[in-house]
């Protein structure tokens, strides 16, 4: 495996990162960055003129993380070149599925061939998409397979997020990066570190993703009242007191942030589903818990692997990165002590995390959590 990689902080020229200056041939070109940094119509030219043999997928974000440091208004660059294995991308747009996340993710798979196919990355835009229903229908097709990955971030501002696979960054788009071969070791994990407070209370009216009612009463104003002065500020003051949900099917409870509120209906538009008859709970945490959840994850990844990681991504919630603020890259540095300095680190901050909770489980969305996919050849 090798791998480049190279920054672009806001007004300065790009930074080549590495000292390697090796030709890589036709590699992976994962671009992460600020939303308005990939909004510039040069920005495919630019990193296509660094790697014009590469298979570029561009994804906005809410922080870059690159080594050991998160930036803000950056865009950086990791290219792989895979040496043992390969892999293939496909893509389609929501917008073309009146924001059907199921049947999106039900067709988008089977457009992957399933011969050596050992795991799939996801990159999906974080606006318009309900990913517990996105990932319901990417699972629908191959049995066993694995998935990681995130939703795209535009900062606080929750006005549009960008992905694109050789284009021009749009909105809409959610790319999936299958990865072949047998001498692929490829681990995962995702930890969170928040605690829930408060008292306890059932959903008795909800619609997939969006919250109409706790214990019969409005759910916007329930949440509100635990708010108090935050109130004001939703939906981005939501980002720092989440929601626990236990329901009936799943064995841990799922954290869901709310992404948008409706005045007029009452309601609360959260990043996944929260079933009716699921127990919610408010959720809290202080910088110490966040960084200690980074490395339990990192550990957890790292327990049945065979091999060091070269690679990996991380992908940690907009939310996380709030609490911490200027120690934001404690946790970042918390993983990488785990993993060990020899794997090149990329990732983002994002809308919503997808990891399985264990070693072989299905996946699920998450919010509020640190996770990471860890590669090796």
């Amino acid at each position: 495996m090798k791998i480049q990689q190279y920054k672009k902080l806001k007004g300065k020229d790009w930074q080549n990162l590495h000292e390697n200056e090796t030709t890589l041939e036709s590699p992976l070109v994962l671009v992460f960055g600020n939303r308005f940094e990939l909004e510039n119509p040069k920005i495919l030219e630019e990193v296509r003129s660094i790697f014009p043999e590469g298979e570029i997928v561009f994804g906005s974000t809410a922080g870059e993380i690159i080594g050991e440091r998160v930036y803000d208004g950056a865009v950086t660059i990791t290219a792989i070149e895979f040496e043992k294995s390969s892999f293939k991308i496909r893509r389609e747009n929501i917008l073309n599925y009146d924001k059907d996340a199921l049947a999106l993710g039900k067709d988008l798979i089977k457009q992957l061939p399933e011969k050596g196919l050992k795991h799939v990355l996801v990159l999906s835009e974080g606006s318009h998409v309900n990913g517990s229903a996105l990932i319901e229908g990417l699972e629908t097709a191959y049995k066993g397979l694995t998935f990681t990955g995130g939703l795209c971030g535009d900062d606080a501002r929750f006005e549009k997020t960008l992905v694109s696979y050789n284009e021009l960054p749009k909105e809409g788009e959610i790319i999936i990066i299958g990865f072949y071969g047998d001498t692929l070791d490829i681990s995962y994990a995702q930890y969170g570190g928040w605690t829930a407070f408060g008292p306890e209370r059932i959903i008795t009216k909800s619609d997939h993703n969006i919250l109409y009612e706790l214990d019969d009463q409005p759910a916007l104003d329930l949440y509100k009242k635990y708010l108090g002065d935050k109130a004001s500020e939703l939906p981005q003051s939501a980002l720092l007191y989440p929601l626990s949900v236990k329901s009936k099917n799943r064995t841990e409870p799922i954290v869901r942030t709310v992404l948008a509120i409706d005045e007029k209906s009452n309601t609360m538009t959260l990043a996944g589903d929260v079933p009716e008859g699921s127990v919610v709970q408010l959720m809290m945490a202080n910088i110490d818990n966040i960084a200690d959840g980074a490395s339990k994850a990192a550990e957890i990844g790292m327990k049945d692997r065979t091999s060091k990681p070269e690679f990996a991504v991380l992908v940690s919630c907009i939310g996380r990165k709030l609490v911490m603020d200027q120690r934001v890259e404690e946790e970042v540095e918390e993983v990488i002590e785990a993993i060990g300095q020899q794997a090149t680190v990329s990732g983002f901050y994002s809308y919503g995390e997808l990891a399985p909770f264990s070693s072989g489980s299905s996946c699920e969305l998450h919010n509020q959590t640190m996770t990471l996919t860890l590669f090796s050849e």
